[in-house]
């Protein structure tokens, strides 16, 4: 119940953010032109708040269901509008101003991804080197011949210092059929060009690309040495301390941390025989792992954290920042990025191209909310730059009822000298909502089925 609260709270704080920002853009550029703002609403339904200076000035209101946000301006297509309002009409402005507001709202939600990833890269971070794990047999980076312990240090000519720039750089490459060039740097500490050559299969279904791939983060051996043993757990209650260095299990030598907790996971209510250094005293343990439910089925867990040897996070890690005017650069260039895979990815799917797997719904949108928010702040704040960026390009599809569809009324506006018919505009509009709940509708089949599966 607590993990679905949290979901659902992360979620809500989520959609309020973008609506917010979405919204405040037809709003602020409306004012600015000279339309009078009715209304301006987060969320449908009754309101839960509402504020109105006097009867002439913006209701402001919050409602019910946070699932979207409107504006609501002057305008006599829609009311009777006063004779003192009509030079405050939308439908009265510009073909320029109307399109200006209409462009706003999209365009907010992608200066938010903007002002989010300035900040973040301002700020910096401690993060993963890009140095390369084992390389499984089979994929795409043994086939280009990269090897363990490699560090990436350029993609198509991309400086990539983690291990986050590294990997979103390959990605969103590798939505086309193409060969990425990437530049390592050995073991031996000589630099090597390789090539990783993506094929038309590979590139249909984006969702597995990261498997075909085949990169990993390099990971130490660590050895068996506990740090934290968690209170109640099976491993407190076997009479494991912090300090122990785990020897054997089951008569078998325990080499490093991932073995152990292979043995672990492997082995729920059965019990282990365990052998322990504790400060150069060995002692004899039965260690019964507890049965918890994973994402891969059913483990064991006993609750306890391996201790890292003090210094292998800081050569592991490296601190990434930029100054103000280099970081609004780089942000400017990821929402960039991020917007044009975003456009190409919704192109692949309307031609079948590409697998309508990569399509996330609500109950997906809401699952990442909360697993991002788990991970801190800055997760969190990335996960809502990412999901503007999709919301701002998905308004400017040309789809009635969106915004992009009214942008192209007003081009096909421009283009005849005068306002497409109401009975047009009428008939795409429901042609608009019949799509959009028809993309809603295989979105939210598809979350079931990830759940179910």
């Amino acid at each position: 119940m607590a993990s679905f609260l949290h979901t659902l709270v992360f979620f809500v704080i989520t959609l309020a953010v973008l609506i917010a920002f979405h919204e405040f853009g037809h709003f602020w550029v409306a004012r600015r032109v000279g339309v009078k703002v009715i209304r301006f609403s987060i969320g449908f339904g009754k309101p839960l708040w509402r504020y109105q200076k006097n009867s002439a000035e913006t209701e402001y209101v919050i409602g019910a269901v946070p699932l979207g946000g409107y504006v609501k301006m002057v305008d006599e297509r829609e009311d009777d509008v006063a004779s003192e309002d009509l030079p405050y009409a939308f439908n009265r402005q510009s073909l320029k101003a109307r399109t200006a507001i209409v462009l706003a709202g999209p365009l907010f939600n992608l200066l938010l991804a903007v002002v989010i990833f300035w900040g973040l890269l301002v700020q910096g971070e401690r993060a993963l080197r890009p140095l390369l794990g084992e390389i499984r047999v089979g994929t795409i980076a043994e086939q280009a011949g990269f090897s363990r312990g490699e560090e990436i240090l350029e993609v198509d000519g991309r400086k990539t210092p983690t291990w986050g720039l590294a990997m979103s750089s390959i990605f969103s490459r590798a939505v086309d059929p193409d060969d990425i060039p990437v530049r390592v740097r050995t073991t031996d500490g000589v630099f090597r060009d390789r090539v990783l050559e993506i094929s038309e299969e590979d590139a249909m279904d984006p969702s597995h690309l990261q498997s075909r791939i085949g990169f990993e983060p390099w990971e130490p051996e660590l050895p068996p040495r506990i740090k934290e043993v968690r209170k109640n757990g099976s491993a407190a209650e076997a009479g494991l301390e912090a300090g122990d260095l785990v020897v054997t299990a089951d008569g078998v030598d325990v080499a490093g941390w991932n073995q152990w907790v292979s043995i672990v996971q492997g082995s729920p209510t059965k019990t282990i025989r365990t052998v322990v250094d504790r400060d150069g005293v060995l002692m004899n343990l039965d260690i019964t792992p507890a049965l918890v439910q994973s994402k891969n089925g059913e483990i064991g867990q006993i609750g306890a954290t391996v201790q890292v040897p003090e210094g292998m996070l800081e050569n592991l890690t490296v601190q990434y920042s930029l100054d103000i005017m280099p970081a609004l650069g780089a942000a400017i260039e990821k929402v960039t990025d991020f917007s044009l895979l975003t456009v190409k990815m919704m192109g692949k799917m309307l031609v079948g191209k590409a697998s309508i797997e990569n399509l996330s719904g609500p109950i997906s949108i809401a699952q990442y909310a909360g697993e991002s928010a788990t991970m801190g702040v800055s997760y969190f704040l990335k996960f809502i730059a990412i999901v503007s960026i999709s919301l701002g390009v998905l308004n400017l599809m040309p789809i009635p009822i969106l915004d992009g569809g009214h942008l192209l009324f007003f081009a096909i506006e421009a283009i005849k000298g005068s306002p497409v018919s109401e009975t047009v505009q009428l008939i795409g509009q429901q042609f608009g909502i019949l799509l959009l709940f028809c993309l809603m509708g295989l979105a939210f089949f598809l979350d079931i089925e990830r759940i179910l599966m």
